[in-house]
């Protein structure tokens, strides 16, 4: 467990699919979408991320994301935000 071992969890999303064009990020369709799974830290985040990226690397039109979910939960970064 992250908080067992010192160190702070800092959730990811890695996810991916299909995009309707090539510099957007607009997917092909929704139902489809590859999640992959959320991780404790960035690291094995991007370990993940890049394993699929790989796997895919044939498709030019898929793409898979890394999303920095702490960052959406916690958006002051642990910082008073005066709330109870």
């Amino acid at each position: 467990m992250a908080e067992e071992d010192g160190k702070k969890q800092l959730l990811h999303l890695v996810f991916g699919g299909e995009l309707k064009t090539l510099g957007t990020t607009e997917f092909r369709d929704l139902d489809a979408l590859d999640i992959v799974g959320i991780f404790p830290d960035y690291k094995s985040a991007e370990a993940a991320w890049k394993a699929k990226a790989q796997a895919s690397v044939d498709n030019a039109h898929m793409r898979y994301f890394v999303v920095h979910l702490h960052r959406l939960l916690d958006p002051e970064g642990g910082k008073a935000s005066g709330q109870s």
